[in-house]
């Protein structure tokens, strides 16, 4: 994650020379808190003429009660749903008009929303943020509600039930984690769920969690801190609070021990040419210990064709059409995961054979120094370039100060990478990646005349 403005203590060529050269990184940063709990960063920088308005609410799938699931991710839609100042589709039309653009995501732990436009549009993106926080949940109808629902079923259907593979994102978690864990459910939630939500649900929904005290503003890029500190203070800084929400986290659960005491298998019909395997282990939470070296070893085992995966199942045995490999992490845990595309003719039993052959010789002998080396360089060359764009730096920010509170982490996080060993790495794989602890799932074409 690395920039090329001024605003970074570095540049991607320093950071990607000999490891004893390697520069210290920061992002400059100035952070404050409203009367009403609101966290507001600030980061500038005028080499090129763009802002960004990153706003970060704490609440994910994880914050979800039984029977409402996938409201998280509902909200993301509902939220551009119209105010009584800015009505249905005024969002996009006033922003597009000046210029600027949006999305939005949602994960297990968090809902992120960010606008980008010219230094111009500064006003308008904050006022239209902060009128949402404050006037969307009272102000929500069945007809919105309805309109949304459709729209994020629909995406259930096309993203995970009707695309090759999309099914796995679906069950995955639900095998990976007991009943009672935040995580066991799918952040898209069940159709049942969606189908049963009423408008007072998500009224209370949005009482509860779209609140100032549980959400971080960051305003990056080219503008002046203090007029920008001005529009703030009026906007978001008059909106009352009712208190930051009760983080439930995961009473009973460790954040880096499994709850797998057994290997649990499952197989899985879907409308595809070739089989796969996916497997899932429970792994440490994010910024744990081992963290960052099953990060690393995700990259060793499948990142190029030299990687260990690639170059014994695709290139030398040829087993395989695809391999990934890699580390999911989570404020609450984490998922290391192995994904593997059979070719054709090639029995999922000898493919899961010839995995665990390879994470047998990972845990009983350190992976090489070259392959260290070569994981570091692409971690570290995609840290590098999630740093270059104003939008992923004020991402970064809203994150650390999510997770860490610390929204300066960056040197920190990029560190843990930096002093990973290759005996650190055998340690974990050791540690976590068990063969009688974990999640074996294959997908198989379906048979002809099953319709299910």
């Amino acid at each position: 994650m690395a920039i090329r403005s001024t605003a970074l203590a570095f540049g991607l060529a320093a950071l990607l020379s000999a490891p004893a050269a390697r520069a210290d990184v920061s992002i400059p940063f100035t952070r404050s808190t409203l009367p009403n709990g609101m966290t507001v960063i600030f980061q500038e920088d005028h080499s090129i003429p763009i802002v960004v308005v990153n706003v970060s609410y704490d609440v994910g799938s994880r914050f979800e009660a039984k029977g409402r699931t996938g409201f998280a991710h509902l909200f993301e839609h509902l939220m551009f749903m119209g105010t009584r100042r800015a009505p249905t589709k005024a969002f996009d039309a006033w922003m597009e008009a000046s210029g600027g653009w949006n999305n939005a995501w949602t994960s297990q732990d968090r809902t992120d929303y960010y606008d980008v436009g010219a230094p111009t549009s500064l006003d308008l993106l904050l006022w239209l943020e902060a009128d949402r926080l404050r006037d969307l949940g009272p102000l929500m109808t069945k007809e919105k509600l309805d309109a949304q629902r459709d729209v994020v079923r629909n995406e259930r259907r096309q993203t995970s039930e009707n695309t090759p593979y999309g099914k796995v994102e679906l069950r995955l978690p639900e095998l990976l984690y007991p009943n009672e864990h935040p995580y066991h459910h799918p952040v898209i939630g069940s159709h049942e769920d969606l189908e049963a939500a009423t408008v007072d649900d998500v009224k209370g929904f949005f009482a509860q969690h779209y609140d100032p005290a549980n959400a971080s503003l960051v305003v990056a890029g080219d503008f002046d801190p203090r007029a920008a500190k001005d529009k703030i203070d009026r906007w978001f800084g008059t909106i009352p609070s009712r208190g930051k929400a009760v983080d439930p986290g995961a009473p009973g659960f460790s954040d880096t021990k499994t709850t797998l005491t057994s290997v649990v298998r499952e197989t899985l019909e879907d409308e595809v040419e070739l089989p796969k395997i996916v497997m899932a282990w429970q792994s440490p939470k994010h910024f744990a210990p081992g963290d960052a070296e099953l990060d690393l070893l995700g990259a060793a085992l499948s990142n190029g064709k030299a990687s260990r995966l690639y170059k014994a199942l695709v290139y030398d045995q040829k087993l395989a059409q695809s391999v990934d490999a890699g580390q999911d992490s989570g404020s609450l845990g984490s998922r290391f995961e192995i994904g593997v595309i059979a070719r054709p003719g090639v029995s999922l039993e000898k493919l899961e054979a010839a995995i665990d052959k390879e994470l047998e010789a990972i845990r009983r002998k350190p992976i090489a120094d070259e392959e260290l080396e070569r994981s570091k360089n692409l971690v570290e060359t995609a840290f590098v370039m999630r740093l270059e764009g104003v939008r992923e730096r004020a991402s970064l920010l809203n994150m650390y100060q999510a997770e860490v509170k610390d929204p300066g982490f960056v040197q920190k996080d990029l560190d843990r990478y930096r002093s990973a060993t290759k005996e650190g790495i055998q340690k974990a794989a050791e540690a976590y990646l068990l063969p009688n602890a974990r999640v074996v799932l294959r997908v198989v074409p379906k048979k002809k005349g099953n319709s299910k």
